[in-house]
Parts: C-alpha cells; structure tokens; sequence
C-alpha cells in the first residue's frame, strides 16, 4: 500500500542512511517492502518488468529512466525530490516574485484564448507566436514529431485469451495499486504507459479472484474498473470495436459481484460505445435507464451516488445533442445540474468519477457546441476555473471543447490558442483526430497564426 508521511520507515537508520547517500536503488527497496510489495507486483503497478525493479534496486541500471522513477514514487509515495525528481509542489515564492497560478491551472503563456475584440493585431501576432514557442520549447522540445500511437497489442491479446501469465502473486493491496495507478495514467493522459501496463493489471486483478470467496467481490471491482478504463482509453485513440469489447467485459465484470456503482459506471461505458457506433437512441436509453436504477439505491454513500448518476444523466445529454436531439439533450442535462446542485460542489470520492458543477458545465460546452450554438458554448466556457478541474486530461478536453467551439465559430486565432493551452495541459490529449482535423483547417491561415505548422506537426495533422 502507499505510504504514508508518518509511516514508521522514514525514520529507520537504513532509511536515513539510504537518503544520506543518496542511494534512490535503496530508498525504492525499503518503501517497496514498507508497502508489502514484491518487485513483481511494483512492476505491474507501474508498468515495467521485476527485472528493471530489481536491477535498479540493486545499482545495476542508471537511473535515468525517469518515467520509471515518476511511477515509482507515485505508487510508493515516495517524495519525488529523494529520487532525483522535481517536487510536484515547489516551494512558496519569495518577496517579489511572480504569482503562481492556483495548484493544477493551466498556465498560459502569452494571450487569453479568449481574447478580445479589440486586440491590436501586431501585438496580438507577436504574443501568439510567444505562446506557440513556450508550448513547443516547454513541452516538446524545438518542433519535435508527433509521437508513436499507444500500441493496443497486448490488450488486444488479453481479450482473445492469449495474455502471458503476468499475475505473480495478487494480493488485495497489489490490485489497489494497480487500480491506482491506472486511474493516475489516465488522469495524466499518459496514454502510452497506460496502453502497456493495462494487460497485466488486469490479468492480476482477474487472478486475485482464483485466490478464494473473501477475494472474488474485490476482484470484480477492480477488473470491471480497469476494463471501464481500457474503454476510455479505446474511445480516446479512435478504436471503437475494441472499445464495445472492453465495454462489454467491464459490465460482465461488474454484473459477477461489483457493488451498485461499478454496475452504473459499466453501462455508462457500454453506453458511450453504443453512441461512438452510431446508435444514440439505444445510448442514450442505457445511460438514462442505469441513473434511473441507481436512483433507487440505498447501499452506497450519497455522494458516490449523486456523482455516478450525475455522470449518467450527463453522458445520456451529451450523447442525445450527437444525435440532433435538441430537446432531449437540455432535458438531460438539467436533470444532471440538479444532481450537481444536490451536491453543491465538484466531487470527486474515491473510486467514483468527477461530477460536479464543473463538469456540468463541461458537458454544456459540449452540448451547445453539438447543437450549432458555438457562442453559447463559449459562454458557459467562461465560468469555468481550471484549476477546479481535477485532473490534466480534464484540463485538456475543456481547452479543447474551447477550440471547436472557436473554430465552428470561425475564430481561427481563438482556436488556435485553445489548441495550444491544450497542448500545455497535456501533450498526448492534443494527438488526437478531433486535434488534427481542427489543426489541418487551421494550416489556411498559416502566415497569421505563428507556429501552426510546427504545432500540426506535432500532432500528427500533416502526415
């Protein structure tokens, strides 16, 4: 299990001499062991073998693996600093020094992507191109290519019973670390670490249930979870078919002994695959009719409750304003506001997905965008904090929802802007066919928007 500030092995003279020197092989060994770990299971939490644990435990690998050392310290809470790391949270600015945004705001460095109407167009050109440098030297380097499509290969095999036996030796805490970290891969859009550990967490969470009764109830949690993830994931990289295959086994997952919730978020899922086929009366009907059942439960906290069924009402809106269904989809979506209201602030309880008012209002820059009111979208945009969005995928889709919204409003600089504070909130959301479409639209105004062409580059929009 992760560990905690006061846990008892910060202060053991092992520990303290491990840190004195220096030694991140050794700090890694001892929270490994605190945590009740085998470096079989460290590995399939972070996505790496039990060979590259123990060879770096050991000083048999350089450090220099800093995706490896990032996943580490997430899964171990070990403080990123005493592995080399820089500190997510750094220190309190000096007199004098610049404001820091709030934790988890999307910094932009130039213009306001909402910009306005007056705006100098020298001035506007220059800081624009300022904006499009920080983006590109910042994230990616100087015009870097758009990186390789996550590789689906191995979940593919899981799902036709071909996976490796990658399970070792499941224990309860093993599972919740690799459900975990799932849920951290993708909070982070770190779609490519997430495409390669998936396979084996799921396998290990599937295993923990061949370990007896006490153990089956948690192993239907975690596999259905992990395969409702592995179906976000699909929809994000445009792999449909595979996402009603997931779909389908994270519900068979969940109907086997999951509580109510997981139940609910798996027809969610089989919902959002009916609707990336086209099928929107039957998406919408699956989604709405999985709020109505979860309505009538009394076995879950209300806060869990209210944030799944608010999701519900939210995704059966969204998916109601993709089929033109105007009438239905603001239907919907005020029965979602009113489950936020319940609430009265954005949730975000453990295990169950973000809802709240933010993401209400995330779903009505969707909606309006959906229906042709691209000025609409805009204004429920504007009421939006960023740094009350929890996670940098979220802060990425709402830059993005910006961008269209901009873009069907014929705003190309606009759009532009939102792509590239995007971009800045995570780089892998931003490689995406939504992306490169708007991207490709864009390259007609190229010599009034600086940077395009190395941003479409990086995003795949010119190959």
């Amino acid at each position: 299990m992760p560990l905690h500030d006061t846990h008892p092995i910060w202060h053991t003279p092992d520990m303290r001499e491990a840190i004195h020197l220096g030694d991140p092989g050794a700090i890694v060994r001892l929270a490994r062991r605190a945590a009740e770990l085998t470096q079989n299971q460290l590995g399939q939490a972070t996505g790496y073998t039990a060979a590259s644990i123990s060879r770096m435990e050991r000083g048999k690998q350089p450090m220099r693996d800093m995706l490896l050392l990032q996943r580490i310290a997430e899964v171990l809470n070990i403080p990123p600093q005493l592995l080399g790391l820089t500190p997510r949270h750094a220190p309190p600015p000096g007199p004098g020094a610049e404001p820091r945004p709030p934790a988890g705001a999307t910094r932009i460095a130039g213009p306001d992507p909402f910009g306005k109407e007056g705006e100098d167009p020298v001035r506007r050109r220059n800081l624009l191109a300022g904006l499009a440098a920080t983006a590109t030297g910042t994230l990616l380097g100087a015009a870097s290519p758009a990186a390789a499509r996550p590789a689906l290969t191995g979940l593919e095999d899981l799902l036709l019973h071909r996976g490796r036996d990658l399970t070792g030796n499941p224990t309860p805490t093993s599972v919740n670390a690799a459900l975990d970290a799932s849920r951290r891969d993708f909070g982070t859009c770190r779609y490519d670490t997430l495409a390669r550990a998936l396979p084996s967490r799921i396998a290990l969470a599937q295993a923990l249930g061949r370990e007896g009764a006490a153990e089956q109830g948690q192993s239907a949690t975690a596999v259905a979870e992990l395969y409702s993830i592995a179906t976000r994931l699909c929809i994000k990289l445009g792999e449909d078919g595979l996402a009603a295959v997931t779909a389908d086994r994270a519900l068979t997952a969940a109907l086997s002994g999951a509580g109510a919730l997981t139940v609910a978020e798996a027809h969610r899922m089989v919902s959002s695959s009916w609707r990336r086929q086209g099928h929107y009366t039957r998406a919408t009907d699956v989604a709405v009719t999985a709020a109505q059942q979860l309505a009538t439960d009394r076995t879950t906290p209300e806060t869990e409750r209210l944030s799944v069924q608010g999701n519900l009402y939210a995704t059966a809106a969204y998916t109601a304003a993709k089929s033109g269904d105007r009438h239905t989809a603001h239907t919907l979506i005020a029965e979602a506001e009113a489950t936020a209201t319940r609430l009265g602030r954005d949730q975000s309880p453990t295990g169950t997905a973000f809802f709240g008012p933010s993401q209400v209002l995330l779903h009505q820059i969707s909606i309006s965008h959906l229906l042709g009111d691209a000025g609409t979208a805009i204004d429920h945009a504007r009421h939006i904090n960023t740094a009350q969005l929890p996670t940098a995928e979220r802060r990425a889709r709402y830059w993005i929802d910006v961008a269209r919204a901009f873009h069907q409003w014929n705003k190309p600089e606009r759009c532009y802007r939102a792509l590239l504070a995007a971009e800045q909130a995570a780089p892998q959301e931003v490689r995406r066919n939504p992306v490169r479409t708007m991207t490709a639209s864009l390259m007609r105004h190229d010599r009034a928007l600086p940077g395009v062409r190395s941003f479409a580059h990086r995003v795949g929009a010119l190959t």
